[in-house]
């Protein structure tokens, strides 16, 4: 038995090329259906994990996948805007605790979150160096912008102009990092936070202007009559606040009417969340309530089944494979003619040659195994970083 054992590996490490073909074809047929399964299995806990850490969200009536998706995870379109005044009717409720999102804009690339500081305390975030934003124009980024783009304290980001040809709508604003975020293994790592107040300022809302009474100001001033002052249109808006201009930025109108994309309500117990969904239960309501898990678990159901197709379409492609490696086998037992007959002619029973070569088989397709194995438990004990490289 072992000297069978003993001349198959021989042959099969002879015969390099062709045994890691073998191995690599047989090992990638068994592993990707199993690959694919866990790593479809990981992103499922990861979205679950998130949602179910979010207990309601409140925004504007239509798409609810929409709304969890931009504000849970900062992705797809910014649902229709609603009022600031749905934070203080949540407040007034004093049923859960109002947390305000305004995730429309971006930088580099990367969401940037208009919210307030309960933001932080609710998803458990923590300052690993520098501080809060205190003032407009001050921003804290998590951990993975700060590692891939190199960013320090004192860095700044520009905001990115939804339309490069709209002259008179939102300009960019320049943003300074005052913090950096600790890692949470969560869409945070990969966002911009501001003040939802530093967000409107991007949106056009509120800007501030040149002092015009400075000297360098004499090209733009057009008029002087006493204290009213006349300019030209050269005038700029500040792309960047600081503690100088800081006071001379303003909104126009009621904040309260201020958009707002959504709105996390944290509420105090299972009884406060039961009543508060039941104030927008009315057919005249505007806004929508919605529990994240619900919307998440009906988004997984489609892909679960989406998984089911792909699977079949893998498991499919794994029959033609191994159909096509017992083809390999047979011819290469054809090509092995002369060498099975010699081995006759040496003395060697016919057996033994058969059970030669049921050792080469065995030997490929359990080293074959074996990597699939290992690839399927390494792809489940690391998927959560495969995940996040590969979003990343």
């Amino acid at each position: 038995m072992f000297d069978s054992l003993f001349i198959a590996w021989k042959y099969l490490c002879f015969q390099k090329v062709k045994t890691i073909i073998l191995i690599a074809v047989i090992t990638l047929t068994i592993y990707l259906p199993a690959g694919v399964d866990a790593l479809v299995d990981e992103s499922a806990r990861q979205l679950r994990i998130r949602a179910e850490s979010t207990p309601l969200l409140v925004g504007t009536k239509g798409s609810e996948a929409d709304l969890v998706l931009n504000s849970l995870y900062f992705e797809s379109e910014p649902p229709m805007p609603m009022k600031m005044t749905e934070v203080q009717r949540i407040r007034e409720s004093e049923y859960a605790k109002p947390i305000p999102l305004y995730v429309r804009f971006r930088t580099k690339g990367k969401p940037i979150v208009g919210t307030s500081l309960d933001y932080f305390a609710f998803r458990n975030l923590q300052i690993t160096s520098g501080r809060q934003f205190a003032m407009l124009g001050e921003c804290v980024i998590g951990s993975e912008i700060a590692k891939r783009l190199g960013l320090v304290l004192g860095a700044s980001l520009l905001s990115e102009s939804e339309n490069m040809f709209d002259l008179a709508g939102v300009y960019p604003l320049k943003m300074k990092v005052v913090g950096v975020l600790k890692p949470s293994d969560s869409p945070d790592d990969d966002a911009v936070f501001v003040d939802v107040k530093t967000a409107w300022i991007i949106a056009g809302l509120g800007h501030g202007h040149q002092d015009l009474t400075e000297d360098e100001s004499g090209d733009q001033l057009l008029e002087k009559n006493g204290d009213t002052l006349v300019a030209n249109a050269s005038v700029r808006k500040y792309t960047e606040i600081n503690a100088k201009n800081a006071g001379s930025f303003h909104f126009h109108g009621e904040t309260n009417s201020f958009p707002l994309t959504a709105v996390i309500a944290v509420p105090q117990d299972a009884r406060s969340q039961t009543l508060l969904m039941g104030h927008y239960q009315s057919a005249n309501e505007t806004a929508q309530i919605v529990q994240p898990i619900s919307v998440m678990e009906e988004l997984l159901a489609s892909v679960l089944r989406v998984r089911t197709f792909i699977l079949a379409g893998v498991l499919l492609l794994g029959v033609a494979t191994s159909l096509s490696v017992l083809l390999v086998f047979a011819l290469s037992l054809r090509l092995r003619k002369q060498e099975i007959d010699t081995m006759r002619k040496l003395g060697v029973a016919r057996f033994r040659s058969l059970f030669i070569i049921a050792w080469e088989v065995l030997l490929v397709i359990g080293l074959s195994g074996t990597l699939a194995a290992g690839l399927t438990l390494a792809t489940r004990q690391f998927g959560e970083q495969v995940i996040h490289w590969f979003l990343l």
